[in-house]
């Protein structure tokens, strides 16, 4: 992951403050990340605190002071290597699908070419309504990565599944998808074993009788 340009966008779900550990672990992975999130977003969890782990300005507002002659929808878009939606809500799911972008998250997403990685979270019911499903399923159709939320208890009081996966989960799966190579695509490999040895100790071991095949 190291000198990855990595968007993480937040959307208003209860588990917005989880997406600061994933902000954290990729900035230790050697990521460089900046952070969008929807002004509802703002009221569970702080600009100011993204901010400062991720050590750049977040981005909320289509239309605040301009700070640098670019315009910054565009900006982060071509900057971007990935562009990661955590948590994401059903409702901004379902505005991605839709093509609508009317804040900075969903335009952001729409003008980047980079790959696209979903991190859904939501009441379970919400989570399995079939106009969630298709939208999920139609987004996938068109090249987004898709995370599997997890079971659990959820913040509406209920368990079941549309529980955020924990940061450290949600990293692992970013980075298992982002540094998947095809260099060694078409070639074939032939695999061979022969007698094995795992030592006890100094003196004695235990081998394994193997014809080399």
């Amino acid at each position: 992951m190291r000198g990855k340009h990595i968007i993480v966008a937040v959307s208003a779900g209860i588990a917005a403050y989880k997406a600061i550990e994933v902000v954290s672990r990729l900035r230790k992975k050697g990521a460089e990340v900046k952070v969008v999130m929807t002004e509802n977003a703002t009221h569970i969890a702080s600009p100011l605190t993204f901010g400062e782990i991720s050590g750049h300005p977040v981005a909320i507002d289509m239309f605040e002071q301009v700070h640098q002659w670019d315009v910054e929808h565009i900006a982060l878009a071509t900057w971007a290597d990935a562009y990661v939606v955590v948590p994401a809500t059903a409702n901004v799911i379902g505005k991605i699908y839709a093509g609508i972008a009317d804040d900075m998250l969903t335009t952001t997403i729409m003008a980047t070419t980079a790959p696209k990685y979903l991190c859904p979270a939501m009441n379970t019911e919400m989570y399995n309504n079939p106009i969630t499903q298709r939208n999920l399923e139609g987004l996938q159709a068109l090249g987004y990565h898709i995370m599997e939320p997890a079971e659990g208890w959820l913040a509406c009081g209920v368990t079941g599944v549309g529980r955020l996966p924990e940061p450290e989960a949600i990293v692992e799966w970013l980075e298992s998808q982002m540094c998947k190579s095809n260099e060694l695509e078409g070639t074939t490999v032939l695999v061979t074993a022969g007698g094995t040895q795992e030592n006890i100790d100094p003196v004695r071991y235990i081998g394994n009788r193997s014809s080399g095949k």
